[in-house]
């Protein structure tokens, strides 16, 4: 099978060999690119960025990553404009990540669209199955999150440090805690009437 063919069959939802030789020599590129984009803190934005459009699915303005970033294939990750990942994000794209615009990741946030079978010996001849994540616009991931497959966050949401996110979020809310439950909606009481 090519790879593209894995792809379209992961992207399904269907249980897939996650060990194939398709699948390695993908990750393997992306190991590379990774560490490419990585080494090159410190050079043009347009440098840094002609490495993520080689590397990611879609790329919007003004897309950054503080070192170190991490993703599984890279090919499933669509990112919108002026995204800043802080430290450490580490993304597993077998299922798809969809992030819109104007989204700041914390450090160390993870997205895990994929999943290894419930079954042992499933498992261990490289069962799989992956579902996508999708962020809206201009929302703000703290520092540790995890985010699980499957899960949708709604524009404009607030996901508190340290959270595991396991089911779907909705829109303009602050959300936090293991799993993460919204907290309370985001109300005009939150300006403070702050403009640079």
């Amino acid at each position: 099978m090519t790879l593209e063919a894995q792809r379209e069959h992961i992207l399904s939802g269907r249980m897939y060999n996650d060990l194939t030789e398709e699948l390695v020599q993908a990750r393997q590129r992306t190991v590379l690119l990774t560490t490419e984009y990585n080494d090159s803190f410190g050079q043009s934005p347009a440098t840094r960025e002609a490495i993520l459009r080689r590397l990611l699915g879609a790329v919007g303005e003004e897309c950054y990553f503080e070192p170190t970033f991490r993703c599984e294939f890279g090919f499933n990750i669509r990112v919108g404009d002026h995204f800043y990942a802080n430290f450490d994000c580490v993304m597993l794209d077998g299922g798809g990540i969809t992030i819109g615009d104007h989204v700041l990741f914390g450090p160390k946030v993870g997205i895990y669209t994929s999943n290894h079978a419930i079954d042992a010996g499933e498992r261990v001849a490289g069962g799989c199955y992956a579902k996508p994540v999708t962020i809206g616009d201009r929302v703000w991931v703290g520092g540790g999150v995890t985010i699980n497959q499957g899960v949708s966050i709604g524009d404009d949401t607030i996901i508190g440090s340290g959270s595991v996110v396991t089911r779907p979020i909705p829109a303009g809310v602050i959300a936090v805690g293991n799993p993460a439950r919204v907290l309370r909606e985001i109300t005009d009481a939150d300006r403070t009437g702050w403009r640079p």
